[in-house]
């Protein structure tokens, strides 16, 4: 548009030239007669310089605008280089305060380091993180203007984010999966006393894309991918992770409402221990922390009780999934649960309001999902939960979540075990019934720092071992039927920067086969994580 009003204004100029130099020459103010004549009988002559003159207004007008933007833009520009010369003048005088606390002054006696001292300059060496972080964090933003950006088919925007993450492990004890193990076991033939290895496959990769507008909702979609789907069949497979689909999400939001379609996680238990050693499945899976990516639509409604606090409601169906392993590694068939013919359902309501900064949640949910094992016989699923999170303060918060429940093996309940049945399933006349279970965990954090934390956490997963002993056999992936599983875990997650991550951690686990013995197993992990 500005190119086409300049070229209106360069015309005008190039016509009024043009008349002028096909007047005849006079000076200033003379007029002849006949010019006098031929003025009042040429009207269209007077037209012509009329238009000349309004184009003329409209190129300066042109012209006043342009200036005004050239002004603004300088203004911008010098509010920037004001903003990052204030920052660099704060980085100055929080390292001079920490030189003058660090160095008495001249003639006085030497200062002990006490408490007052020793929490100025963590305080003042805390600042000075910030100050350098904020620096580092503009200069990243006038850099990424001048970056290549993820492109995508569409005209709208299009992120790519992730974490590669690489973790380190030693194992002591018979354990299921040597990079992320879940459950404790007994010691084989060939077992040793311990293992050791890395692995890279529990990194993740990430797309999110932001829509148009639609009905006032504001559009997105995201898909989430890591590499713990398997592995090749060739030399050193282990170590070549195969790409695995997490979840895959799109969003309608309103203000207060959001309508989700696609596989996403459990919104009835949203909470999860703090680890990051176990990021192809949620930290506790197994030990009392229901989980599982479903194929599902949710709707979501959000009351604003006060400034402080709100209400949340949520509801949805669910692809009813009962923990089986496919029959076919190429063929879909269909689960117990989609045998039933409906889909499962599940709600929840929490409260949330803020203390001390920081969000006080309580929430409590409901799922039930219908099961067809043939024959006629039917099994009705379903769990109640509860979860909190309870901030302790500014340097601590609690958090946990418990559950009870029948047939959940789909949701990573009773140890992943759905249902028993006493005879054949071939058999019209055996009973089949689902699985009885409850559990929980509950996790104490200390933030030491914005950037430090320490987590501790105790979950338990307990199928009813009376349900076993009353039916011979059960949907179960183990050598005997387990009747219990705990975990004990303790952390520390260090984050030097917003997207680096180191962690410490260590787990004890113990299983318990039905009428035999406890197995046990530790776990170490060291992990660094880069985040993107």
């Amino acid at each position: 548009m500005h190119g086409i009003d300049w070229g209106k204004g360069i015309f005008g100029v190039c016509g009024l030239g043009l008349v002028l130099l096909t007047s005849p020459g006079r000076l200033p103010g003379q007029t002849t007669s006949s010019e006098a004549s031929a003025q009042r009988q040429s009207p269209g002559q007077k037209v012509d310089l009329e238009s000349i003159g309004a184009l003329l207004q409209q190129l300066q007008s042109q012209v006043q605008q342009m200036n005004a933007q050239i002004q603004s833009l300088k203004a911008q520009q010098e509010s920037s280089q004001a903003e990052s010369a204030l920052l660099r003048k704060e980085l100055d005088a929080a390292k001079s305060q920490i030189a003058s606390l660090s160095s008495p002054p001249t003639g006085s006696a030497p200062v002990q380091p006490g408490a007052g001292t020793t929490v100025a300059q963590g305080v003042t060496e805390e600042r000075i993180a910030r100050l350098e972080e904020n620096l580092q964090l503009a200069d990243a933003k006038i850099a990424e203007q001048s970056q290549t950006k993820v492109e995508s088919s569409s005209k709208y925007r299009l992120r790519l984010s992730g974490i590669v993450l690489f973790n380190t492990y030693v194992n002591r004890g018979t354990v299921d999966n040597q990079d992320f193990p879940q459950l404790a076991g007994a010691p084989g033939n060939l077992s040793s006393d311990g293992t050791f290895g890395a692995s890279l496959r529990q990194s993740q990769i990430g797309l999110q894309a932001f829509g148009p507008t639609i009905g006032g909702a504001r559009t997105s979609a995201d898909v989430q991918f890591d590499f713990a789907g398997g592995f090749p069949k060739t030399s050193n497979g282990v170590s070549f992770g195969i790409m695995r689909l997490r979840t895959g999400r799109v969003r309608f939001d309103w203000d207060n409402t959001s309508l989700i379609a696609g596989q996403d996680s459990l919104f009835l238990a949203p909470l999860s221990p703090t680890s990051i050693a176990t990021l192809a499945i949620p930290s506790m899976a197994y030990s009392g922390n229901l989980w599982s990516w479903m194929p599902q639509v949710r709707l979501e409604h959000r009351f604003n009780v006060s400034e402080q606090s709100s209400v949340l409601v949520q509801g949805g169906v669910l692809d009813s999934l009962s923990g089986d392993t496919p029959f076919s590694e190429y063929y879909r068939y269909p689960t117990w649960g989609e045998y039933s013919g409906q889909p499962a359902y599940a709600a929840r309501i929490s409260w949330t309001s803020m203390v001390h900064g920081q969000n006080l949640t309580f929430g409590a949910g409901g799922y039930y999902g219908r099961q067809s094992w043939g024959f006629g016989r039917s099994i009705d699923g379903w769990a109640g939960t509860l979860d909190l999170a309870v901030p302790l303060g500014k340097k601590f918060e609690f958090s946990g979540q418990f559950y009870r429940g029948r047939a959940l093996g789909g949701l990573g309940g009773a140890i992943g075990q759905d249902a028993v049945w006493n005879g054949s399933l071939l058999d019209p006349q055996t009973e089949v019934v689902g699985l009885n279970s409850l559990g929980g965990w509950a996790q104490l954090k200390y933030k030491a720092t914005s950037k430090l934390q320490f987590n501790s956490a105790f979950g338990m997963d307990n199928p009813f071992a009376d349900d076993f002993r009353e039916y011979g056999g059960s949907q179960s992936y183990y050598p005997s039927p387990l009747s219990k599983n705990q975990t004990a875990l303790g952390n520390f997650l260090y984050q030097p920067r917003s997207d680096i991550v180191l962690s410490f951690e260590y787990r004890r686990l113990k299983t318990f086969a039905l009428d035999s013995g406890a197995n046990s197993a530790n776990v170490v992990n060291v992990s660094v994580g880069y985040i993107f």
